[in-house]
């Protein structure tokens, strides 16, 4: 894989114990084992405000999990493709393999290309509530064969971290209550706006 924020030398080693004091100062702890998976669709969840990316990127480099994510191929352009690759960043429809379909298609076609990749995936798609969330992730999980890691911010309980890993079965509304129970007790810094998992 490229490398990014999460693995250039002594940067990364840097960055990650800035993290952890940073978490430490604001009064945060982590919970849960950290995958340690070689590819996997990893859930973000609650997204209510724009502090998840803080501390989701601080808890990334506290554990040592590189968090990528896919992005529109015109997001990598001139100057912001060296930025947005090194912050982990994946263009999508780049070089023509995965030129056509939708985003999961080309997301398992993306996964087919790496032997080890953890995605970063907020389904909520929005910080605003919405009737229930897009299941986009579930399908690229379970197309590409790969396992679904649940991860979570609870601003209530200052913790964040990682809990169960859903292997997408034949069933995906019993998966998605399995889903929905985990995070029925986890608060998102504005709760009102958590998109329920199913309607």
């Amino acid at each position: 894989m490229q490398v990014t924020i999460f693995n250039t030398p002594v940067i990364s080693f840097v960055l990650s114990a800035a993290a952890k004091l940073f978490l430490k100062l604001m009064g945060w702890t982590i919970e849960g084992k950290a995958p340690r998976l070689a590819r996997y669709v990893l859930v973000g969840a609650p997204h209510t405000s724009n502090w998840d990316f803080i501390y989701g990127m601080a808890i990334g480099l506290a554990t040592g999990v590189q968090c990528y994510w896919v992005g529109k191929h015109t997001l990598f352009w001139g100057p912001f493709n060296w930025i947005t690759r090194w912050m982990g960043g994946i263009p999508l429809d780049r070089n023509g393999r995965c030129s056509r379909g939708s985003l999961v298609e080309q997301t398992v076609c993306t996964f087919k290309q790496h032997r080890k990749l953890g995605l970063v995936i907020c389904p909520e798609g929005t910080r605003a509530r919405g009737e229930r969330w897009r299941t986009g992730f579930y399908h690229m999980a379970k197309n590409s064969g790969v396992p679904i890691v649940l991860a979570f911010l609870d601003f209530k309980g200052k913790t964040g971290g990682f809990g169960p890993i859903i292997d997408p079965s034949d069933d995906m509304e019993k998966d998605l209550s399995e889903i929905q129970a985990f995070y029925a007790n986890v608060h998102g810094k504005y709760p009102e706006c958590f998109s329920p998992v199913s309607p």
